[in-house]
C-alpha cells in the first residue's frame, strides 16, 4: 500500500500561505508580472494593455527590516517621472488586482514581516483634510490583500497594516 494513503496530507507553511492568498485574490485578472530574479531584492514590474508601465517596490526599515514600505507607481518617460500619475486608462481595478498580487508574492517570500506601509498622496484637486481617492481605493483592498489576521490604520495619508497578536493561553 501506498504510504501516503495512511496520513492526511499536511501542507507546508508555504502551500498554506500560498492558498490563504490564492483564496482572497481577486476575481479580476492581473497583469503578467515580472518578478525579481533575486526574491530579496523586492522589485516587480507589470506592463498594462495599455503600455503603461508599472513598479511595485518594497523597501525595508533601517532600524526594522521586518517594516516593509511599499511604493507603486507609472515608470513610464512619457509621464515625466511622475510616478504617482493618474493615467486615466480604465483598468484602476486590474492594475490594484496585480498590485495585490504582487503583495501577496512577496508576502509568501518574506512570511516573517509583520508590517506594512505605503502612502495615497492627494491628487492637486483634493482636499488636504478628506480622505484622497487613492485611500479610499487603498482602503477597499486592504482586507483583500492582508485578511483577518491584519489591523489596518490610516494616519494621514499613510495606510499602516500591522500583524494582529496572537493571543497564547
Amino acid at each position: 500500500m501506498n504510504y501516503l494513503s495512511f496520513r492526511p496530507y499536511l501542507m507546508t507553511n508555504f502551500e498554506i500561505q500560498y492558498f490563504r492568498f490564492i483564496s482572497m485574490t481577486d476575481p479580476i485578472e492581473t497583469y503578467p508580472i515580472i518578478s525579481p530574479p533575486i526574491p530579496s531584492a523586492g522589485i516587480y514590474f507589470f506592463t498594462t494593455d495599455n503600455g503603461i508601465e508599472y513598479e511595485v517596490r518594497f523597501g525595508r526599515r533601517q532600524n526594522n527590516i521586518l517594516h516593509a514600505t511599499i511604493v507603486f507607481g507609472v515608470i513610464n518617460e512619457e509621464y515625466e517621472g511622475e510616478e504617482y500619475v493618474v493615467t486615466n486608462k480604465g483598468d484602476v481595478y486590474r492594475v490594484m488586482s496585480t498590485i495585490s498580487k504582487i503583495i501577496g508574492l512577496f508576502m509568501i517570500e518574506h512570511p516573517k514581516v509583520y508590517f506594512y506601509e505605503f502612502t495615497g498622496l492627494s491628487k492637486d484637486d483634493e482636499d488636504e483634510g478628506k480622505t484622497s481617492k487613492r485611500n479610499l481605493l487603498y482602503m477597499k483592498y486592504l482586507p483583500r490583500i492582508f485578511g483577518a489576521e491584519w489591523e489596518y490604520k490610516f494616519v494621514g495619508n499613510s495606510a499602516l497594516v500591522s500583524r494582529k497578536a496572537k493571543i497564547i493561553s
